[in-house]
């Protein structure tokens, strides 16, 4: 075993989304001023980590196993770490990590239910099947890989960790939890162009494979539009405070990301700026917006 490889499939500079998720999931509560157990938020971030590391590691692992590794030209945001074709002795030990953290995973979540009860049992259940059937299953589905990471990133975690925490679905829960996940869409989204390719040779069906780069656009669009304008109505309504309006910075980047979309189509991979643009919006905005619901 090599553990610097097998710690290389954990992908760790992506798994600062979990933390925001959780920041942004919590930050109702906290503003409310509700007793929040400094153990549940521990046991939450834990378990939304340890479900983060293992869709990586099991990614990584289906990726090289399925020869996929082999035909994607790598760039830092899409075509997987490069560890395993760096080390294919090392795929093993991947698996059984990326299954060890799915059992941690379930594990935390067992310890949540006996301690909140069982009103937080169909979310997890329902990001275990997320985790689980993601690369083998899901990227086969247009519509279910288009919405699956803003699923997981977005409603599960954020409402998740909102219903642990405060022991119900508080109204702006919903729509807020919106955020994320029309960004983390589009992060996943973009990150698919530079992999059209080699994705539809190991039989993956993505939405920009199956539907094509200017469909693929217009989506990245109109989720983009929903993000941001949800956060214009969550202020609008008073649902949130009108300092929530900060987390409208970040929509240059997402515009700077849907330029270079536009322009380099699928190879936007050779254009790394497009995509950390991308990336830094996707993470910047539910941060930001769970900061100014703390604090205003």
């Amino acid at each position: 075993m090599q553990p610097a490889t097998v710690l290389q499939t954990f992908r760790l500079p992506f798994l600062v989304l979990t933390p925001v998720s959780v920041l942004l999931g919590a930050s109702i509560a906290l503003a409310s001023h509700t007793a929040v157990d400094n153990v549940m938020i521990a046991l939450v971030l834990a378990g939304a980590v340890a479900a983060h590391i293992s869709v990586n590691a099991l990614n990584e692992y289906h990726d090289f196993s399925s020869g996929l590794d082999l035909q994607t030209n790598r760039t830092p945001f899409s075509g997987g770490s490069g560890a395993l074709p760096d080390h294919p002795e090392a795929a093993t030990a991947v698996l059984i990590t990326g299954l060890l953290f799915l059992l941690a995973t379930m594990a935390i979540g067992s310890s949540i239910i006996v301690i909140t009860g069982i009103s937080i049992l169909p979310i997890g259940v329902a990001g275990i099947v997320l985790v689980a059937t993601y690369t083998q299953w899901i990227n086969r589905s247009p519509l279910l890989c288009l919405i699956a990471p803003g699923t997981g990133f977005g409603i599960l975690m954020v409402v998740g960790t909102h219903l642990v925490l405060t022991g119900n679905y508080s109204a702006p829960i919903w729509p807020v939890s919106l955020v994320p996940f029309f960004m983390t869409n589009n992060l996943l989204l973009l990150n698919q162009y530079p992999d059209i390719g080699a994705d539809a040779s190991v039989g993956r069906k993505t939405f920009p494979i199956a539907f094509g780069i200017n469909k693929s656009n217009l989506v990245y669009a109109l989720f983009m539009a929903a993000a941001y304008a949800t956060i214009v109505l969550l202020v609008a309504s008073k649902q949130i405070p009108f300092s929530g309006m900060i987390a409208l910075l970040p929509m240059p980047l997402s515009l700077i990301a849907l330029g270079g979309a536009i322009r380099y189509s699928s190879r936007i991979g050779e254009h790394p700026g497009y995509m950390a643009a991308n990336v830094a919006a996707a993470i910047l905005t539910p941060l930001l917006l769970g900061i100014a619901i703390i604090t205003g």
